[in-house]
């Protein structure tokens, strides 16, 4: 299974790792830097999946995650937060229709698996249910 992700992070060095790892993987990737690059982006290059940082400058990942499901051209894609977040972010994730979760740092492998998941949704259909990467999720 391949497809587009868009990844959203306001540190380079995080969108080339989350890159390689998933280009490796056969997954063509987009980056932007912040939510407002994400929302320009995202209309351009219609992405099978979404990952979020959830503190960056401008427009926060949370907040990102929100327009994208008020909007009817983007309610349906899949959105993972990857990022090191607290329940709080986790409880505000999951109630603006947050698909998955994938805590900072992360495992690689993690990150592939969780792309697979949400490519399955895309696919498939939502499941009703958050879908989380690996051992690093803190509730």
């Amino acid at each position: 299974m391949s497809g587009r992700v868009l990844v959203v992070d306001d540190s380079e060095v995080i969108r080339q790792l989350i890159r390689v790892n998933l280009e490796l993987e056969g997954f063509e990737v987009v980056t932007a830097a912040d939510g407002a690059e994400c929302l320009e982006v995202v209309r351009r290059v219609r992405p099978d999946v979404v990952t979020l940082d959830v503190m960056m400058p401008r427009l926060d990942g949370l907040r990102t995650a929100a327009r994208l499901r008020a909007e009817s051209s983007t309610a349906r894609l899949p959105i993972a937060i990857v990022s090191a977040c607290t329940p709080a972010d986790l409880d505000r994730g999951e109630s603006v229709g947050v698909d998955g979760y994938l805590g900072k740092p992360f495992d690689p492998a993690d990150l592939v698996a969780l792309v697979h998941r949400l490519m399955a949704i895309k696919e498939h259909g939502r499941n009703g249910g958050m879908t989380f990467g690996g051992g690093d999720v803190r509730l």
